[in-house]
Formats: structure tokens, sequence, C-alpha cells
């Protein structure tokens, strides 16, 4: 039996590659005469990069740049190889999933001469480079997503995915945007800080976009975005996400005023509404942002990893599918990963298991031949996070031995 292994990272606990390694390991322990193709994913956080780097025998570069709260670090980035583009037999190529190959498509992605890069956000502004202690959306800041941008268009790159999960930000994507030359002011004529936080979105009176980094404008930006949520209201950035990112409730109510703010100045000084386009919470409004600043598209990023790692391909001949993530919840349906991976194995008619570390209620079991959470009875979550490639190792087993004796 084929069974392919595509699983998602489980966020501050496992990678995706070794989050499908333990899954593999007990599926072997069930069937020993199993063939297993291990395919790692993402949905645009937390290992996007690896994912897309490896499918396309990319390469890895590393940019100076600053952290959510301003420290300097080291950040890594991909340039994809030459798979990134060029489409696997059967399946739509990466250049389609960044909007190149519609119309003028592949003409200008030739003409380009650029290559392309692969960015997380995460990897300068993500959630895990700040301790729970330090946590706190008003200060903190998308300017390193920038930067490394900006070191991507260094390293030669025209056309760039980026994976905006993760994030620690609830900026609208100003920070981003400052380290790209675009300038913000207050109602006093005033710059507005350096490495603007949430808690400054509030102030923007001005924007000036006339000293935006030029290159942008030969630059083609896909954000891959791993929720559907528009940048305010009840299912917005703030309400939604910023008590995760260590938002009180009188702040998170003070973060969707200034998002509010942020969406009618974007409108007034740049005649664009992405109040409440989907995706544009994703990030804390970075998703917003980047289509407001740097003239980026909006696409579902499990799809684009799919396209790039050939996971529909690899799904051919297959008879069962394990994926999972950290959290199965109502939000795994707005373009997390083990839904992503549940439905393209479902037009290929293969069953598919989920094994999340853990399971509510409101999430989609239905798509699913079977959910596995790790949580549960006697173990809890803390428990869950430090034996999880045991407990990985373990309900796979189970849920395989379960599968085949319903056969």
């Amino acid at each position: 039996m084929k069974i392919v292994i595509a699983p998602d990272s489980f966020k501050e606990s496992l990678p995706a590659a070794e989050v499908a390694e333990a899954l593999a390991a007990g599926v072997l322990e069930a069937m020993p005469d199993a063939r297993i193709d291990l395919c790692p994913m993402a949905d645009g956080g937390e290992g996007t990069v690896e994912a897309m780097v490896a499918a396309t025998a990319g390469e890895l570069r590393t940019a100076d740049v600053f952290d959510p709260l301003g420290a300097p670090i080291r950040a890594k980035f991909g340039l994809l190889g030459e798979g990134g583009g060029a489409g696997l037999p059967g399946e739509v190529g990466l250049s389609a999933a960044v909007g190149l190959a519609s119309g003028e498509g592949r003409a200008a992605a030739d003409r380009s001469g650029g290559l392309t890069a692969v960015i997380e956000m995460a990897a300068a502004s993500g959630l895990a480079l700040v301790s729970p202690a330090r946590r706190d959306p008003l200060r903190t800041t998308t300017f390193g997503t920038g930067q490394l941008i900006l070191a991507a268009l260094d390293a030669g790159a025209r056309q760039i995915v980026l994976g905006i999960g993760g994030s620690a930000t609830v900026d609208g994507g100003c920070g981003c945007a400052q380290a790209l030359g675009v300038v913000f002011t207050d109602n006093a004529g005033e710059l507005c800080r350096c490495g603007m936080g949430g808690g400054d979105v509030g102030r923007v009176a001005g924007i000036d976009a006339s000293g935006r980094e030029p290159r942008l404008a030969e630059t083609r930006i896909c954000v891959a975005c791993d929720v559907t949520n528009p940048l305010t209201g009840p299912n917005g950035a703030a309400r939604v996400y910023a008590p995760q990112k260590g938002a009180t409730s009188e702040v998170v109510e003070q973060l969707e005023a200034n998002l509010a703010h942020l969406a009618e100045m974007i409108r007034v000084k740049l005649g664009r509404d992405v109040e409440t386009m989907s995706g544009a919470g994703a990030a804390g409004g970075l998703g917003a942002g980047l289509v407001a600043f740097a003239d980026a598209t909006l696409e579902p990023g499990v799809d684009i990893v799919a396209q790039a790692v050939g996971l529909g391909r690899r799904l051919n001949g297959a008879e069962l599918c394990l994926t999972g993530e950290g959290r199965f919840d109502a939000q795994s349906s707005a373009g997390k990963t083990a839904v992503g991976v549940a439905k393209l194995a479902r037009a290929a008619g293969v069953p598919v298991i989920c094994i999340p570390g853990s399971a509510e209620p409101d999430a989609p079991h239905e798509l699913f031949a079977a959910v596995s959470p790790l949580v549960g009875g006697e173990i809890t979550s803390a428990k869950a996070m430090a034996s999880a490639r045991a407990l990985l190792c373990r309900r796979a087993g189970e849920a395989v031995r379960k599968f085949l004796a319903t056969r």
C-alpha cells in the first residue's frame, strides 16, 4: 500500500519534516510493508521556505534584519531552483500560482529574467521570536519582513512568494512598508516612529509612497495566506488573532480601531479598498498592507506549496494519506494545511486521516476518514508538546490499524 504523509509543522513543537517522519514510523509499525512518500507541507507559515526550496532544488540565503521588537537577528529566505515555475506533469506550475501563467504570464516571467524568492514573515516578524512575557502587538512590527523583501530583491529576485503565517504583529503592514520606503506622517506632519507597531497605526494621517523601493515596480509579490479573514470586524485581524499575540480585551479594541483608521487612510490616500478583502487580516493586517503598499496579490498558501511539492501528482496511486497540524479547529477551513491536503486527496479518491495536536468540535471532521488528536484523556497540551514525536507515532499506528480493520 502506498501512503502519502503530508503534514504541516506543529507550531512551537516540531517542524513538518519531523512530524512526517514520526507519523511514518507509526505507520510502519502497523504496516511494515507500506510504501511511504514523505511530503512535508506548509500553508504560508512555518516550513514554507524549506518545503518550496527542497521541491525545486533551490538554496537558502540569510539576511541581517530586525525582529518584532527591533533587536537584530539573522533570518533566512529561499531562492527557488529551476523547478520553481517549470511546473510538474499534469499540474499547474508554480508560476501560475503566483499569477504568472495567465495572459502575459509566462512571457512576462521570461522577460523579467529574475529569480523567484520565497520568504516567511515569521522568520523576521514571527510570534516564536518573542517570549510570552514580552508579546505586545502595540509594539511589535513587521519592519524586518520588509528588510527580507529587500534582501530578496538584492539577490536578484523579481518574483516573491511571501508566507505570512505565525506573526507576532498587528501593524497592518506599516512596519514592512516603512522598510520598503513608504513614509507615514501624523496629524502634525511629523514622521511616524520607524518600525511602527500596532499602537502607532491610529496616528497615521499621511501616506507618501513616492520614495518606495523602485524595484518593486518590476517585481511580482504573491502573498501565501493561511487564513481568509478580512482586516477588521468580528472576524478581523485584531479580534480573532490579537489575543494570541498578547493583547488584552482593551488592547484588542484599540487595535481594531487603529486598523479601521488605517483602512480609511489607504482608501483616501492611495485609492484602494483593502478592508474587507479575503486574507487582508492575515498576519495582523500584513496581507492588506502588502496589497496596498507593495501591489501584492493574496493566494491560499497551501495551494502554492502543494503545487511546488507536487502533492497532486504524488497522490496518484496512493491508497491512504495522513496529514496533521498543531490545532484543528473551525479556522482550519480558512486555508490551513490539513483541509487543503484533504481537498486534493478527495479529488484523487484517496481517504485521509488527520492527526493534529488538538481537535475542536467545530473543526471540519467530515472531510476526513478519521481524526486522531494527540491531546485527549490523560494527555494534556503540555504533555503532547513534550512528547510529540512519540505520540504522533502512536496515533498514526492506531489510526492505520483501525483503517485497515474497516476495509
